[in-house]
């Protein structure tokens, strides 16, 4: 009995110290970050015809929730949130850059899939956008929903999930159409405009957008009730460097938790004298989150105050759209942040 008791303390002890050692923090190192910092810019990759996620305003600007989130990553990483390379992709483009490593991060209205991450040699950090495919037609057609489709022509870009998810669907409910694919987006709209096909197919955040684009023309153009898919759009980046993984996945966090603390680009500063716990963890004031991913400590605050929370940012970019299941959890959406601790 004597013997079976020093085991168990013995076994106990050894347990112990495993899990303290576990709990330790593991140094990290990140290619990616540190190409950054040397470069003295983040080089991200978005589609630059997209309105309402990249689009280049009239002085030159981009613009755009796509933008935003490079913008937050650069203030992250960078301190400063205007230390942006945009480099302009197509939809077939999107990948290859940033697998050669042209781009550091991706954010070009990209559909987070099981295949991309398996076979890519992607991930995706996060879902900054819960979309679904649906079509737009000119009201003229008189077309209500999309029964009315069958036969007809549409306009779509080639390279995404929308050609195989038109094609399924149409599959599915017995109905022939017609493909016209384009390589950019503003392509296909312009199509839709001239007559060249029925309907234009894209994700319901671009349809909302473009339409809003053209202001009191936009009335002439209907969206169609029907979402054939759901599109979780995400981030992307290489997979192998889990800090930059980390760094990216918890920007976009930051923005949703200060949405949800209450904290934005205008209180920031007297936020900072909360007496919260959770706000002064969340903005560095105590602890040292931002450490443990390469970053300041006061990373969060960075983000807020150059780019805002993830409600500015959606009221910055996506005009006429309800937000739904993008709100932040507390208002009934998806949108939610692990915690800062």
């Amino acid at each position: 009995m004597k013997f079976s008791i020093m085991g168990f303390v013995a076994a106990a002890f050894m347990a112990s110290a495993g899990m303290a050692k576990a709990q330790e923090t593991v140094p990290l190192t990140s290619k990616t970050l540190d190409a950054v910092k040397v470069r003295g810019q983040l080089s991200c990759g978005v589609i630059g015809v997209s309105p309402g996620f990249s689009l280049p305003d009239s002085q030159g600007v981009m613009r755009g929730i796509d933008a935003d989130q490079c913008r937050a990553v650069a203030a992250a990483t960078l301190g400063d949130a205007e230390k942006v390379k945009w480099v302009v992709l197509t939809p077939q483009q999107r990948f290859t850059a940033l697998q050669s490593g042209e781009v550091d991060v991706v954010y070009a209205n990209v559909t987070w899939t099981m295949t991309r991450e398996s076979q890519l040699g992607l991930q995706f950090p996060n879902i900054y956008y819960y979309d679904g495919i649906g079509f737009m037609v000119k009201k003229s057609l008189g077309i209500a929903d999309a029964s009315g489709l069958d036969g007809g022509s549409l306009c779509m870009l080639t390279g995404g999930t929308t050609e195989l998810s038109v094609q399924e669907y149409f599959s599915l409910h017995k109905m022939t159409y017609t493909p016209v694919l384009f390589s950019e987006g503003e392509e296909a709209r312009k199509a839709l405009l001239a007559d060249r096909c029925d309907a234009y197919v894209s994700d319901a955040s671009d349809l909302a957008a473009s339409k809003a684009a053209r202001g009191e023309a936009g009335n002439d153009l209907l969206i169609l009730p029907e979402r054939i898919t759901a599109e979780p759009l995400g981030g992307v980046v290489r997979k192998g460097d889990e800090r930059w993984f980390d760094i990216v996945r918890w920007t976009h966090y930051a923005m949703v938790n200060a949405e949800v603390l209450g904290i934005d680009s205008k209180n920031l500063d007297k936020s900072l004298a909360s007496e919260n716990p959770a706000v002064r963890r969340f903005l560095g004031l105590e602890g040292e989150l931002g450490q443990t991913l390469g970053l300041s400590n006061d990373f969060t605050q960075k983000i807020i105050k150059q780019v805002g929370n993830f409600g500015e940012v959606w009221d910055r970019n996506i005009v006429g759209v309800d937000r739904g299941m993008n709100d932040v959890w507390t208002k009934g959406g998806l949108q939610y942040s692990p915690p800062f601790r």
